[in-house]
This record gives C-alpha cells, structure tokens and sequence, in this order.
C-alpha cells in the first residue's frame, strides 16, 4: 500500500486521526490545508474571503497535485471531492477512507465557521454543503468508517481493520 487518503467534512476528524493513525503505522503524515497555507503564506479563510471559494479551490487542487509521498498519511480539506482532477491524483497508488460523521456531530464539533477556512458560499449553511458533498465523499472512498460515537482512538483502530483487507 502506498498511500492512505483521509476524506471527509470539515469537523471529521481527519487531521486528528491522521496524525494518530501515521504515528501507529509508522507512515508520515501530510495536511494539505496546511500545505496550502504554506505555499500561499495565507490561512485559509484569507484567501477564502479576499480571493473567493473559486481561487481557494484552485489553491486546494494546486496543493493536493504537489503532494508526492510515498506511504504517508493524507489529510484532505474537505472540499478537496470538488477536483476530479486532485482525487484522481490522490488515488494512485493509495487507499481512500471517508470518514463519516453526522450532521448533528458535526455542528457539536464545529466552533469556528466563520474563521476555520470552509469553502462554502455566505449564504450555504452546514446542511448544504453536507447534502452537496456525501455523495462525493462516497463516490471517492474505498473504505467508509462510521466515527459516530467514536473518539479518535477508535476511529484509528477501525481503519487499521478496515486496511488488512488491503494487504499490507
């Protein structure tokens, strides 16, 4: 296996897991939001709302394409399933996991919408980028885990059975 993709909305847990899950199986571990703010020198609700969701989405397919580990953990944003373009090149070679959380999780998770960086238009809600994404986010995943319920621990420990299905 080469790569693991973690997928999903913002408040999922994929920055968490993954640094968790990385350190587990001895993998490195990349975020491309924050690889993001990295080339751009930017957080990125500042590009967000100086440049607009269509450049920040330009940004996140820019960063996700520049991404060339080799057995590394990925954390994606969550728009990241707008570009066929960037999955297609993060699926190469990798296993890509959806990490499912419900809504009403998700809006206990997430404190800072304003400011964290969600590509989403003023007048969407969580709801609708929610509906609008699900099925990407399923289209894409080889492997979907239920984090209802689980903290990150958990969530680890069912990818890594979910992977022995892969080989090693």
């Amino acid at each position: 296996m080469g790569n693991i993709v973690l997928i999903g909305m913002p408040g999922a847990g994929k920055s968490t897991v993954g640094v968790i899950l990385a350190k587990t199986l001895g993998m490195d571990f990349v975020d491309t939001d924050l690889e993001i703010q990295r080339i751009h020198g930017r957080l990125l609700q500042d590009i967000i709302d100086n440049d607009g969701i269509e450049s920040f989405l330009r940004a996140e397919e820019e960063a996700v394409l520049q991404v060339s580990r080799n057995r590394a953990v990925i954390a994606t944003g969550g728009s990241v399933v707008y570009s066929s373009k960037a999955m297609a090149h993060l699926k190469k070679d990798a296993v890509i996991i959806y990490l499912k959380v419900e809504l009403d999780t998700l809006r206990k998770r997430i404190r800072n919408m304003a400011t964290r960086g969600i590509a989403m238009g003023r007048d969407q809600t969580l709801e609708d980028i929610y509906k609008q994404r699900t099925p990407l986010y399923e289209k894409y995943a080889d492997i979907i885990v239920d984090c209802s319920n689980r903290d990150a621990e958990g969530v680890v420990a069912l990818i890594r059975r979910s992977l022995n299905r892969f080989g090693p």
